[in-house]
């Protein structure tokens, strides 16, 4: 079974408004297996459009990031996000077939 991964880039808007939704949201991630991959961190754009604030959480199901992003949990923390920021939020199944030989 693939993994399942929240993509999240975020332009926060309203400070206050978005604070809550940084620590009202590990409680929905935990109890459906998720972990930050990526939260923040140094980045360096070569091509496209970005946003200031990027994350990555690592599920260990595709099924498992939908039901997270559907819990109860996770919707009661959405709602500090929306209003308080402009955000572009993929959820996608990981790959776990055949990779590159190391040369």
């Amino acid at each position: 079974m693939s993994k399942g991964y929240w993509i999240v880039r975020i332009d926060v808007s309203d400070a206050d408004g978005f604070a809550p939704y940084p620590t009202a949201t590990p409680p929905a991630l935990a109890k459906y297996g998720g972990h930050f991959v990526v939260r923040g961190g140094r980045f360096d754009v070569r091509e496209g459009t970005t946003r200031s604030r990027h994350t990555i959480v690592e599920f260990p199901s595709y099924e498992a990031a939908v039901a997270c992003y559907n819990s109860e949990e996770y919707q009661r923390a959405r709602e500090f996000r929306l209003g308080s920021a402009i955000c572009d939020f993929v959820i996608i199944e990981g790959y776990s077939g055949p990779q590159p030989s190391p040369s």
